[in-house]
């Protein structure tokens, strides 16, 4: 039995549990260690295991879990871990299945959360996808019988956002105050006219494993096509490349490739403007304050800070004919841009590639190809005097 962090599981879903066995009248046939974390059932000694799935920095890799054995596991509040606690989680359910001809299984739970459990369970069983050996099971809080009236009123007393997610089960909501785009001006973009006339290509070439090599097509702020192919070598993004600013007539020093691994390759072949994330940000010159500004961390935060603002005032459009499946992976992608550390002072910086994997189970690669396009405009920004 997991949760995020063990104090909380103890204080709440465990105090559950203990309330349902005492109503049960089967109370008595468990014990509680509350040193150790394990719960007993004294007719034949099984036991239930409390455990910890946050992923601290001292152990990102979950070795606290060791060579442990479980013959089943459950997950309450999944919206607060990863994707890899839950698949190490499930990598342990191994203990004497076949001894007593038990198959593997996992029951996860938790309010609606764009996380992994959107992409892996709520959107393909809403599609008619789901993959045969998952289920998902939908409940909202009046299917509880016995929940109190008073908790309903006080859902419907909420913000818009929480109350679409708390009390109507809607997954599409996303209430961190983190997210730097909301969902509807995402889906605005799909209707909106974008700004501009210059020829753009964006192009997010695959690093690692499943990522995708992402290259988008760009009049002003409008991506008129969206291009999108499996992991790729130098010579074969080259060739796309080429092929595609010849097509559009784009010169060289508005095709814009991520310079990180292999796109680094392309950069230097092809002579095209390379984009490093994590170099510094452009400078903002100012009269008021008599020199220069840059409140970001890095160059691909202050690229997304800017894309919010610009989709936020609907000057950023997406005019491509695509598919729903890549729709779904822009909006699922942009949702997932948050502030990194909002309730601290510092310099502006979203959330990395990693944390985001984490969350999802894939690289954000849409997403980062549509942030590219704000580099231009950025260094355009830096060019102007801003007066404060």
């Amino acid at each position: 039995m997991g949760r995020a962090v063990l104090k909380t599981l103890k204080q709440t879903t465990l105090l559950t549990f203990l309330d349902i066995i005492k109503e049960w009248g089967i109370r008595d046939k468990f014990k509680y260690n509350h040193l150790e974390g394990v719960i007993t059932y004294l007719p034949n000694d099984s036991q239930i295991y409390l455990k910890d799935l946050f992923k601290y920095p001292s152990d990102p890799e979950f070795d606290s879990l060791g060579s442990t054995e479980f013959t089943g596991g459950f997950i309450d509040e999944a919206s607060q871990i990863t994707v890899k606690a839950k698949n190490i989680v499930m990598s342990r359910i191994r203990y004497k299945l076949d001894e007593f001809g038990i198959i593997p299984k996992l029951l996860i739970t938790s309010n609606p959360y764009k996380n992994f459990m959107y992409s892996d369970f709520y959107k393909p069983w809403k599609d008619g996808t789901l993959l045969k050996y998952r289920k998902f099971l939908p409940s909202l809080v009046t299917d509880n019988p016995y929940i109190s009236p008073h908790y309903i009123e006080n859902l419907k007393k909420l913000d818009k956002t929480s109350k679409e997610r708390l009390l109507h089960g809607n997954w599409e909501y996303e209430d961190d105050p983190a997210c730097l785009i909301a969902y509807e001006d995402i889906l605005n973009m799909f209707t909106n006219t974008g700004l501009g006339a210059d020829k753009y290509l964006t192009v997010d070439v695959a690093r690692f494993g499943n990522d995708k090599t992402v290259i988008i097509y760009w009049e002003g702020l409008n991506a008129k096509q969206i291009y999108s192919y499996p992991r790729t070598g130098v010579d074969e993004t080259i060739q796309y490349c080429k092929e595609l600013a010849s097509k559009h007539q784009i010169k060289y020093s508005n095709v814009i490739v991520v310079e990180d691994g292999v796109g680094g390759g392309v950069v230097d072949v092809m002579k095209v403007t390379g984009f490093v994330n994590n170099s510094r940000p452009i400078t903002i010159k100012s009269l008021e304050l008599r020199g220069s500004i840059s409140n970001y961390a890095n160059l691909k935060s202050q690229c997304y800070f800017y894309l919010s603002e610009l989709i936020k005032k609907g000057e950023v459009g997406i005019k491509a004919d695509i598919d729903a499946t890549v729709k779904e992976l822009i909006i699922e992608d942009l949702e997932q841009i948050k502030r990194k550390n909002p309730d601290k002072d510092g310099k502006l910086a979203v959330v990395g590639k990693e944390e985001i994997k984490e969350n999802i189970g894939r690289s954000p690669d849409f997403g980062d190809a549509i942030m590219m396009r704000m580099y231009p405009e950025v260094k355009k920004r830096g060019k102007a005097v801003i007066l404060w």
